[in-house]
């Protein structure tokens, strides 16, 4: 099997097997929820830009994560829908593994690496008919809300996906695992390499997540019995990883279980290692900043006129991205939005330390933004909340019911990569609101200021090493992080809104040569050191090797 139909460069000639739950790829292929699909889909990508030797091993999810529509009062509904793919390919290649005693066929397909220019990825499947209908419904749906499920999920992967390569006799030299979800693929190579010490010269790991919560851990037990350990016992993993936990973390054991791992700005990185840091016989941590492929992202047309110093015909392209994005709104909301107004755009993963609902923090203040006629703004809202979190759910629905109230607010659904492209290309202004520290990188910015959408930040993730405020973005500072949350978000909003209401509003009105000159900058600056090319890079020059 021809995996790779370029010639790879003698410099990442090394075979790497890349691990995620999720890639997002192409909107036609959905296995992604978010920013980690994201991101893993512009690592395939500039892996096949920089001709890599890489080969991506994720998850094929029959019903995807789940699809946005709205119930009749304009709320979100969550929908399911059976996802069929012809463009991937049946390897014929089919492994076994063991979850919860009993064996379970796993299925490899093909995502070849011309099909989207990426790198060759592997998709898994338990959804086959060799399979009873429950282990069928372990590759039903990403990040399943049953704690078995989704431990399962992890099994695929990890076991699966090294017993698939080992099918298809791809002698892999690093197994990078993107998140802890596919550490199990550990417990598989310890067949292999019972020194541990030995075994950590195969394995890297990413981290992401810079709060506690948010890093999965499951009784140990109950992972014994699952099959997590894939036959070792626990005690005999208690032994081997020297962590005798009750409730086993899988970021724990997976940077006991590497060489080396990555945090995902400079920022993380401080935060990681001071997570982590009671962590015994663990891995160092290193900083390798996210970076998006703006061969995908980037309007080409927007790109030329920018480098050609062509500003008429920058802003002309600008102002045509902006009527396609707002066909869009009009499609869904009924609100015919002007392309010669500032358009607000708040849009990524709907989640709490987020913050979302900031710009509303005081309603009457919102009213007087949205209701200046001298200086008139559009905002738009869009995200995808976990089906089961209640309270982003709440969250979404609290914005679309606000949003009735004007015609110059809208809250989009179907947030996925073809809408994601739509608004970065046709916003003006992107706004990030995480609570600082909380934000790992964060990369839709990136994306978004590629497409001369300026970015207006907290100085959290890749922002703090991108900004350069009034030359090249826009910065939030943020207060202090010791503080109650409800002072934080407080003190964050009264910060925003003086730099949205004195600085930004009035730059957008009255001095177009300056806000011209400010997104060309971040252009400039993004596609210098945030492309994905270089992350790819650096992963082989300083995680791999």
């Amino acid at each position: 099997m021809e995996l790779y139909p370029y010639t790879v460069a003698e410099e990442f000639s090394s075979q790497v097997a890349y691990f995620s739950m999720e890639f997002a790829i192409d909107q036609a292929l959905k296995t992604y929820s978010g920013g980690l699909g994201f991101l893993a889909g512009s690592h395939m990508r500039s892996a096949n830009d920089r001709r890599q030797k890489l080969i991506g091993v994720g998850m094929l999810w029959s019903y995807g994560y789940y699809d946005q529509s709205r119930h009749e009062d304009n709320t979100l509904k969550i929908d399911y829908k059976r996802k069929f793919y012809y463009f991937l390919e049946d390897t014929g290649i089919k492994v076994e593994v063991t979850i919860n005693s009993k064996p379970v066929t796993v299925k490899a397909y093909l995502l070849p690496a011309v099909t989207f220019d990426t790198a060759p990825v592997i998709f898994l499947t338990t959804d086959c008919f060799e399979n009873d209908h429950l282990s069928r419904t372990i590759c039903h749906k990403l990040y399943d809300a049953n704690e078995e499920t989704r431990i399962a999920q992890e099994i695929v992967l990890g076991i699966g996906g090294v017993k698939t390569l080992e099918a298809m006799n791809v002698d892999v030299d690093i197994y990078h695992m993107n998140e802890g979800h596919s550490l199990p693929l550990v417990f598989e190579l310890m067949k292999r390499y019972s020194d541990l010490e030995n075994l950590k010269k195969y394995v890297v790991f990413t981290t992401h997540t810079p709060e506690m919560a948010g890093n999965e851990e499951h009784n140990v037990k109950l992972l014994y019995r699952m099959g997590f350990f894939n036959g070792f016992s626990v005690e005999d993993i208690q032994k081997k990883l020297d962590y005798y936990d009750e409730h086993f973390s899988l970021t724990v054991g997976a940077l006991k279980t590497s060489k080396r791992a990555n945090a995902v700005s400079k920022i993380h990185k401080s935060v990681a290692n001071e997570m982590w840091q009671d962590v015994q016989g663990r891995c160092e941590i290193i900083s390798i900043t996210n970076a998006q492929n703006m061969r995908y992202w980037a309007d080409k047309q927007l790109m030329s006129w920018m480098q050609e110093h062509e500003d008429y015909q920058l802003v002309g392209r600008k102002k045509h991205l902006k009527y396609r994005l707002f066909e869009e709104v009009a499609d869904q909301t009924g609100k015919l939005f002007d392309p010669d107004i500032l358009t607000i755009v708040w849009a990524r993963r709907f989640a709490e330390y987020k913050r979302p609902g900031l710009l509303i923090y005081d309603m009457e203040r919102f009213r007087e933004l949205v209701s200046n006629r001298d200086r008139p703004v559009q905002i738009i809202w869009a995200g995808k909340p976990y089906p089961l979190d209640n309270r982003a759910v709440h969250m979404f629905n609290d914005l679309i019911m606000m949003s009735k109230e004007f015609k110059n607010v809208a809250i989009l659904t179907g947030y996925e990569l073809r809408l994601s492209r739509l608004l970065k290309q046709g916003s003006d202004l992107w706004l990030n609101t995480p609570r600082w520290g909380r934000e790992a990188s964060g990369t839709s910015g990136m994306t978004a200021g590629i497409n001369a959408s300026i970015h207006f930040s907290i100085d959290d993730g890749w922002h703090a090493e991108f900004q350069k405020d009034g030359v090249n973005s826009f910065t939030i500072p943020h207060s202090d992080p010791s503080l109650p949350n409800d002072e934080i978000d407080r003190l964050d909003y009264l910060t925003m809104m003086q730099k949205l209401e004195n600085t930004i509003i009035p730059t957008y009105y009255e001095n177009e040569k300056e806000w011209l000159m400010i997104a060309k900058n971040a252009m400039n600056d993004i596609l210098a050191y945030f492309d994905s090319s270089r992350m790819a890079d650096e992963y082989y020059e300083k995680l791999y090797f």
